[in-house]
């Protein structure tokens, strides 16, 4: 059950008070085996089917580092324009809870693989505000608990608790930002936008799907504030695994108006671990957060250290892709729109299917149309992301080629994607099935604008007088007598013809 708690208003807040954030990211890598072990990542599987030895912590069961998890850590920091370490190592995280079987996790501590980045994100209006990365270091994830019984899904209040290590020791990268400042007001959105340029980096580099509603990517979102003018900063609270875009937005800016109610009163902020609830947009008190000698680090004797050649790295460099803000400045420049139709794009999550439709034959202003037309309204009203929709680019480009060759108007287009999405078939199926190729046959279209102006005499009568504005009724009428499948500047042509005039 949420909590009530005090806030002052987020202008308030911002007046008194500056924010700084500090944000890390875990990614949990697409790799086929787990980090130091050669069990399967696979998901969905029962409950304690992917394990060993070594992943639950077994006496005398040897670690061994995944070739892949350390190749795409090297990957991300060389996108995040880290320094690569030349030698770093593993250390063993010591901390006793139920999800851990080994009683420690593997991660590292003062030698991280990559460090001292940056990442520059585009916020709505354009502003490009630089993130800098204090370090990108490999470890492992630990195990699921299900809590049982109780209200909340928490251990409190529970009956008892399932624990399921499928998901221990599979590989993560954990992104850690250096002190973010200076954001003031537009702090949440700065979080919001570094969190989706990370997705799309991670995205690009092919090392995760970085799906935050499958629990792939998860933001802790770190927070404090200190009074203007000041220079030391505030306490700080840690809100934890904070699961979409959304929610980060949302937990940064709940977190200033409380930190500032609480200061404000005369109160002190606890350095302490919180919880997000999604129904409120509030957070309430998990832990007091430990602090790095809690957890008694110390190096992980066995596993040898990792010391990349600076040929491999410079390998890796080579071959990284064109990176997200790069690729979409290429993009919005060739297809001539705005930085707030681009922002649209990305919001709706179409800037992949558009290019995939392009590629696929489409000019790029039509597949633009449809995907943030007809194909994002269907996706809003079934409540279905729109890469998920039952229609592919290849499909979507085909119907803008039908459009481009006559054989459909924007109005059976429209159907002939309701019959895709309704699982008729392919476009071609679809305007077979149901008849929904334009009328072209000009006998048939004679007809139709015969009986038309026969039917309208005195709409004739004002075209013949010079309106040729009116010509739009008998337009309509035609299309209702053909079902809407007449070209309508072909039929007002005609009727223009027909009664003597000049368009």
């Amino acid at each position: 059950m949420t909590t009530t708690t005090d806030l002052v208003s987020y202008e308030d807040a911002l007046a008194s008070y500056d924010p700084v954030m500090g944000l890390e990211v875990h990614v949990e890598l697409g790799t086929k085996t787990k980090m130091f072990c050669g069990c399967s990542t696979a998901l969905g599987q029962d409950a304690n089917t992917q394990t060993c030895p070594v992943c639950l912590g077994l006496p005398g069961a040897l670690p061994v580092v995944n070739a892949t998890g350390v190749e795409s850590a090297i990957k991300i920091g060389l996108a995040l324009n880290c320094e690569i370490a030349e030698w770093c190592r593993f250390a063993r995280k010591n901390y006793f809870y139920p999800d851990m079987p080994k009683n420690f996790q593997t991660s590292q501590y003062d030698e991280p693989i990559a460090f001292d980045g940056y990442l520059d994100v585009q916020l709505e209006d354009g502003e490009v505000f630089r993130v800098e990365i204090e370090r990108a270091h490999m470890e492992e994830d630990t195990g699921k608990s299900t809590h049982v019984g109780g209200a909340t899904g928490r251990i409190h209040g529970a009956s008892h608790s399932l624990l399921d290590y499928n998901r221990a020791g599979i590989p993560l990268i954990e992104i850690v930002t250096k002190p973010i400042v200076g954001a003031g007001e537009r702090a949440p959105e700065v979080a919001r936008a570094y969190v989706r340029e990370l997705r799309e980096l991670i995205r690009a580099l092919g090392v995760s799907e970085a799906r935050m509603e499958m629990g792939q990517m998860r933001c802790d979102v770190n927070l404090s504030l200190m009074p203007k003018g000041a220079e030391k900063f505030g306490t700080r609270s840690e809100t934890k695994n904070v699961n979409s875009l959304r929610s980060v937005e949302r937990a940064a800016r709940f977190e200033i108006q409380r930190h500032a109610a609480v200061l404000s009163s005369g109160g002190t902020i606890v350095q302490e671990t919180r919880h997000f609830h999604e129904d409120t947009g509030s957070t309430t008190s998990g832990r007091v957060k430990e602090e790095a000698e809690d957890y008694r680090y110390f190096p992980e004797p066995d596993l040898v250290p990792v010391a990349p050649s600076r040929e491999w790295v410079e390998e890796l460099r080579a071959g990284l892709p064109e990176l997200p803000l790069v690729r979409r400045n290429r993009l919005r420049e060739e297809w001539g729109v705005s930085a707030t139709d681009m922002q649209a794009i990305l919001n709706a999550g179409a800037l992949d299917l558009i290019v995939a439709t392009i590629d696929a034959g489409a000019d790029a202003a039509s597949a633009r149309k449809w995907w943030m037309g007809e194909l994002a309204r269907s996706a809003n009203e079934s409540g279905t992301a729109l890469d998920e929709l039952a229609i592919t680019p290849a499909q979507v480009a085909r119907v803008t080629e039908l459009v481009a060759k006559g054989d459909l108007n924007d109005k059976l287009a429209r159907q002939v994607i309701e019959g895709v999405l309704a699982g008729e078939g392919t476009p071609d199926e679809v305007v077979e099935k149901r008849g929904l190729k334009v009328v072209s046959d000009e006998g048939a279209l004679t007809a139709a604008v015969d009986e038309a102006i026969a039917g309208n005499p005195a709409i004739a009568d004002k075209i013949r007088g010079g309106k040729v504005a009116a010509a739009g009724a008998l337009v309509g009428a035609v299309m209702k007598a053909t079902r809407g499948q007449a070209d309508a500047a072909r039929v007002k042509e005609l009727i223009l013809q027909k009664l003597g005039v000049e368009g």
